[in-house]
């Protein structure tokens, strides 16, 4: 069984247990609406404060992953995770459902910022651009995660039934693969330091570049679909299928990621990935017919999709901060984008159109091309 576990796996299977939990969750969101007869504006409040919960705790988690090891935090942290994941099955009360979603933001955030700060260990040791691949590894443990909700709604399972089943299947092969004997470097915060860090000199690009990704990713899970039924006059059935080909694109990319870093390196990666999500964007905009569309959200896809794994190994190769300090720094840039693309989207679009709301993607893939210097290794 030892012969299963390599630093690889186990890395990956943490990528995979954290992406599942909130596919999981997300599977779910519409039931949980229904049980507590939610409005949409308090089903907002209450994904704000998860989201909240994230934001918060990104710096925590960055200086435990210094102190403590990136590896010892995130075993910990996947089991708390799956903790919030039943917390959230057995809430019976609006104020038990607020604290759960707290909490599952938090570990999920934590988690978040230690198991990448894990993963550029390993990225170090293996000599090779790995972490795209775990970030594909992450949207297939999400995938998975929506796929079993969907079997459950099928089966009829209660919200309850869901989770605890499903938290039992994940958590027990992930966290075997993931107990492995590994050496992470710590590092002890000096007294008086400042716990929330932004970005610091190049990393401060490298965050906006982050964030400009992240918020194009907000903007294709929330609007794709209805850019579709808006612009081009899309079924609901074709509609559904946008948001699904961005994702299988940023997938595809992200698997074969570490292969195009390497023969190309991260500046030029970074460089091309926001060209081919500016004609990604472009070609959606101005696409005429639902097949036009759905090329450009490939496209998009394929351009995001490695803008987040080159960042996130950016800082942690960064000489003047710790690795877990500044990973926390841009995610929390980079976790601002996804929140913050949705909103701005639907404000444009309420007052100019889909298609010039649209636009603001191409002017973020159009700023990731140019300051894809600040994520190359030699920046």
């Amino acid at each position: 069984m030892h012969s299963l576990r390599s630093p690889t796996r186990a890395v990956s299977a943490m990528f995979f247990l954290n992406g599942a939990f909130f596919g999981g969750w997300a599977s779910r969101i519409p039931t949980i609406k229904e049980s507590f007869e939610l409005s949409p504006d308090a089903l907002g409040l209450f994904l704000l404060l998860l989201a909240a919960g994230a934001i918060i705790s990104f710096p925590l988690a960055g200086a435990a992953t210094d102190r403590f090891g990136a590896a010892r935090v995130t075993w910990w942290l996947a089991l708390f995770y799956a903790a919030a994941l039943v917390m959230i099955a057995l809430s019976a009360q609006l104020w038990l459902l607020g604290m759960a979603l707290f909490f599952f933001g938090v570990t999920h955030g934590a988690m978040d910022v230690s198991m990448n700060a894990w993963g550029t260990e390993v990225e170090r040791r293996a000599k090779r651009p790995v972490l795209s691949m775990f970030h594909a590894i992450f949207s297939l443990g999400a995938g998975a995660g929506a796929a079993f909700g969907v079997a459950a709604l099928r089966f009829e399972w209660g919200i309850a039934q869901h989770f605890l089943i499903f938290t039992l299947i994940a958590t027990f092969p992930c966290v075997f693969l993931a107990t492995i004997p590994w050496s992470s470097d710590s590092v002890v915060k000096k007294p008086g330091g400042s716990l929330f860090n932004l970005p610091k000199g190049v990393l401060i690009l490298v965050g906006l570049v982050a964030f400009c990704s992240a918020m194009g990713e907000g903007a294709m899970t929330d609007w794709s679909a209805v850019f579709l039924v808006e612009t081009v006059s899309a079924s609901q059935s074709e509609a559904a299928s946008g948001y699904a080909v961005f994702s299988i694109a940023m997938v595809a990319a992200r698997l074969l990621g570490h292969r195009v870093i390497q023969a190309l390196g991260a500046y030029r990666t970074t460089q091309l990935s926001g060209l081919i999500a500016l004609i990604g964007v472009l070609t959606a905009v101005y696409g005429s017919s639902v097949p036009i569309v759905l090329v450009g959200y490939v496209f998009m896809g394929l351009g995001f999709a490695l803008i987040m794994p080159l960042a996130f190994s950016k800082a942690a190769n960064d000489p003047k901060q710790a690795a877990g300090t500044a990973i926390a720094s841009v995610a929390t840039l980079g976790y601002g984008g996804l929140l913050l693309g949705p909103p701005i989207i639907g404000f444009l679009a309420e007052h100019t159109s889909f298609e010039t709301s649209f636009l603001l993607l191409a002017l973020l893939a159009l700023t990731i091309t140019l300051l894809a210097k600040a994520v190359g290794r030699g920046s």
